[in-house]
């Protein structure tokens, strides 16, 4: 693993976009790995700087988001679908029929997760992955327990998620309880994989997924078996590590 711990958020989203950047000229049809929440913003931000100055193009490039709430359309103000076509994809030369989004109101969502799987397999994998970290050290909707060689699946979300979800919702009982995840081991084939993190409240999951030992106790753990991982960490969330990194 590359680890580099850097001064806020928004050098961590240039040092993202450029790591991606540089990996997406070098292969035509590029397939990337996406994630919602703010922990990617700055990295989103930045790539389409580069898109609109003309120095990153699109056009051809293929994603796979990492979830989506089960129950949830694509129009619902609280998708993943629209918080990347919100936060990226409306703001970027890419094809919309490339950007691929779990099917939050598929009719048989166990056969939507094996499609899903066949989907990237079938474009060859993906090439680059974008992770956040979750404060208990879960990534995507992988938390603690969660199998290390799970695939796509429908998750039950833990109660501290759904209250911790509540506050984007206008009552408790709009909060979805499943969502459609990509599972660890899915991740895991992804050919590199980038982690971002920031924020104080990160810390203690960072220096346990990155400096303890691989245990689903910390989904995010994990990355230590594969062999390409850029972690960019800002100085809040590396507070808690013990080795020196770079910096």
């Amino acid at each position: 693993m590359q680890v580099t711990i850097v001064r806020d958020k928004e050098q961590m989203g240039k040092r993202a976009a450029a790591l991606i950047a540089e990996q997406m000229r070098a292969k035509p049809h590029f397939v990337l790995g996406l994630a919602t929440g703010s922990t990617p913003l700055p990295l989103y931000h930045e790539l389409i700087r580069m898109n609109q100055a003309g120095e990153l193009d699109f056009s051809t490039t293929i994603t796979f988001n990492l979830d989506e709430y089960v129950g949830l359309p694509p129009t619902h103000d609280q998708s993943y679908r629209r918080f990347m076509n919100v936060n990226l994809f409306d703001h970027i030369n890419i094809n919309q029929a490339a950007t691929h989004v779990p099917d939050g109101m598929a009719a048989d969502p166990d056969a939507f997760c094996e499609a899903y799987e066949r989907m990237i397999a079938d474009v060859g994998g993906i090439d680059c992955q974008v992770l956040g970290i979750g404060s208990n050290g879960h990534i995507a909707f992988n938390e603690p327990g969660s199998s290390l060689a799970s695939r796509t699946r429908v998750v039950k979300l833990t109660k501290s998620t759904i209250k911790d979800n509540s506050r984007f919702f206008a009552r408790m009982e709009d909060v979805p309880t499943r969502a459609i995840s990509m599972g660890i081991g899915t991740v895991l084939e992804a050919q590199r994989i980038v982690m971002l993190a920031y924020g104080a409240n990160k810390a203690d999951a960072v220096a346990a997924a990155l400096e303890g030992p691989v245990t689903v106790s910390v989904p995010a753990s994990a990355l230590q078996m594969h062999p390409r991982v850029n972690w960019i960490i800002v100085e809040d969330a590396a507070t808690k590590l013990k080795l020196e990194w770079d910096r």
